[in-house]
């Protein structure tokens, strides 16, 4: 079946289930590292679940995303104009100034150097979760994948966090030049520092010992090849105390599927609605999930289970 048609059919069913609201139950989880609710999508010990394969569980997710949604992959981002040199948005009492590479976008493969919908989404996002008191990264170890230009990484240091962002040894110019220009000496609570990282490649020893308390992607999960290093390198950083947040552009259901089924051998993974990102900056096509390695500190209260809509 081509690509489009499973989507269309994807979205055709999942829209038919979600009408039978009577027998439609999520199940919704609290992971140890991010105080709101999650919706479980796999993973989770105890879940109603548990006995899915990764597969089922991975196509059950993305017939409700396409669904919900209805993304469009050639529709253009709504947050940023990835045509300007510049992006400035206003995030923790700072006016930030991202600077962009549009031309970069002609090279294939190439996507770090320009903003994404789902950067600003992440972005937002944490600085809401922690303004209601859901999230908070005030000393803690962050590491940043993908970092591209730099937004992301910004904002959690202002949040307090130590952060180091990381991205390919090509991408670090205009990163370092973003850190520099916006995370002025003493105007940040935290810290942040920029180093180099090959997914799939073993990481520097500072960057796992001790392990992050948080790892951070926005727009990471963009091809099957690229799926396999990365969830390696997230197994590589992750402990148990460890909480991963990712923000993802939703231009194709076959590889964020690929990703979902990957990931769901060792890590419980739940999505975030929309109803709990920054109000003021929603996007169709971006989906937002937190993962945990599979261990008991996936679930910090079974009470929080079976709840419906």
């Amino acid at each position: 079946m081509e690509a489009a048609e499973r989507v269309n059919s994807a979205a055709r069913i999942g829209a038919e289930k979600m009408d039978e609201e009577d027998e439609t139950v999520e199940e919704i989880r609290q992971m140890s590292g991010y105080g709101g609710d999650v919706i479980v999508v796999g993973g989770f010990p105890a879940a109603e679940s548990e006995s899915e394969s990764e597969s089922d569980l991975a196509a059950a997710e993305i017939m409700v995303i396409w669904a919900i949604q209805g993304p469009t992959s050639f529709a253009p981002n709504a947050l940023v104009a990835q045509s300007s040199l510049e992006l400035r948005l206003d995030a923790c009492g700072h006016s930030l100034s991202i600077l962009q590479s549009p031309c970069s976008l002609n090279t294939p493969g190439v996507t770090g150097s320009v903003m994404w919908d789902s950067g600003v989404v992440l972005g937002k996002f944490l600085e809401h979760s922690v303004d209601s008191k859901v999230l908070s990264l005030e000393g803690k170890k962050i590491v940043e994948l993908g970092s591209g230009c730099g937004l992301v990484g910004c904002i959690a240091a202002l949040l307090g966090g130590n952060v180091v962002l990381t991205d390919l040894p090509d991408r670090l110019r205009l990163l370092k030049k973003n850190i520099q220009t916006n995370l002025h000496r003493g105007n940040t609570r935290g810290s942040a520092t920029v180093q180099e990282l090959v997914w799939g490649d073993d990481p520097d020893p500072d960057l796992i010992e001790p392990f992050p308390d948080y790892v951070l992607g926005s727009d990471v999960i963009y091809s099957e090849e690229a799926v396999h290093h990365l969830v390696k390198t997230l197994l590589q950083l992750c402990g148990d105390q460890t909480t991963i947040f990712l923000s993802g552009e939703l231009r194709n259901d076959a590889v964020l599927e690929y990703f979902l089924e990957t990931a769901l051998k060792d890590f419980a993974i739940g999505r975030v609605e929309q109803t709990q990102w920054h109000p003021d900056y929603h996007s169709r096509r971006v989906v937002l999930y937190v993962l945990e390695k599979k261990s008991k500190r996936c679930l910090i209260d079974d009470s929080s289970l079976n709840q419906s809509y």
